[in-house]
């Protein structure tokens, strides 16, 4: 189903622009502001925030449709995102090849968050053989609950090296956050991370396209998934 547009007051592709461009670039929303404005568009740097929170989960939910499977063997970890001055936990995990499996922000970090994300990637993607996790006690209990409580056998590994790959590529997801100076609240932390971390999957090649279209670049997928 394609994304509505019913009552904007810029064409579609202008807010699509305004969108990719602060989820796929470190600017905030008043350097996406003046980079509008040099082009002839005049918009305030607060609707850029509200397009953001807006059209984020629209283009995600999109963007599964598309998404390439993952790898059974998972790397899980969590990194932080500062929230109304305080930091709250960003749970993230990735697969063997470094393809993005799941995301989640939450307020805590505990056995019942670690739980949450592992249950919403699970419901996406299906159970793993194995997941590979640093020595948290949070993230090891957490998968041994799920284990019993849903019978499956997933595997735990806790080795420091093998989870490299998930800690370097939350820097993808860093990068773009850090000139944020963190958010004012956490739906619209979580909405904006969804549309970041939407960016950061299509730069990795991770949506399914049609024969003749690889070449396509993310920026044009990005905007494909609102048609």
């Amino acid at each position: 189903m394609a994304i509505s547009f019913k009552g904007a007051h810029f064409p579609p592709d202008v807010i699509l622009m305004g969108v990719r461009w602060y989820v796929a670039y470190p600017l905030s929303t008043r350097h996406v502001e003046e980079l509008m404005e040099e082009r002839g568009v005049e918009v305030d740097h607060s609707t850029i925030n509200r397009w953001v929170i807006k059209y984020s989960p629209q283009l995600e939910e999109a963007f599964h449709r598309h998404k390439r499977p993952v790898w059974v063997s998972w790397r899980m970890d969590e990194t932080s995102s500062k929230v109304k001055g305080e930091w709250r936990s960003l749970y993230r995990a990735v697969d063997k090849q470094g393809q993005t499996i799941d995301f989640l922000l939450t307020e805590q970090r505990d056995e019942h968050a670690a739980k949450r994300f592992l249950t919403k990637a699970i419901r996406r993607h299906g159970v793993p053989e194995k997941i590979t996790i640093d020595g948290s006690a949070a993230n090891k209990a957490a998968i041994t609950s799920y284990n019993e409580e849903h019978g499956t056998a997933i595997e735990i590994r806790q080795i420091k090296y093998l989870n490299n790959i998930v800690e370097q590529d939350h820097r993808g997801v860093k990068r773009v956050t850090r000139p944020m100076l963190g958010f004012k609240s956490f739906d619209a932390a979580q909405d904006t991370l969804v549309g970041i971390e939407l960016m950061h999957m299509l730069k990795k090649r991770q949506m399914v396209v049609e024969a003749g279209a690889e070449s396509l670049t993310a920026a044009e997928l990005f905007s494909s998934l609102a048609a």
